[in-house]
């Protein structure tokens, strides 16, 4: 009898896409320069998810976290200065 292999399918949830995808913006070389990054929730992400990852970042020390709409912020670290 040949074995079986069951292929684990691993659907992220709204949290993790939300979060990875704030991760990738953050570490581009570019904004990497610029220590600020403004990001828009997707429609197709959680509004829930949404808040629970800006919330963490906003908790977090070094982070500053500027809300300029619901569905908008603009995260630095460091200090940044409006461009």
């Amino acid at each position: 009898m040949d074995p079986v292999f069951i292929r684990n399918t691993f659907a992220p949830n709204s949290y993790e896409q939300v979060g990875r995808r704030i991760q990738r913006m953050v570490s581009d070389p570019g904004v990497q320069k610029l220590q600020a990054a403004t990001i828009v929730r997707r429609d197709d992400e959680s509004p829930d998810a949404w808040e629970r990852v800006i919330q963490e970042l906003d908790e977090t020390d070094g982070i500053t976290v500027e809300r300029l709409d619901p569905d908008c912020v603009k995260i630095g670290w460091k200090r940044y200065i409006d461009l």
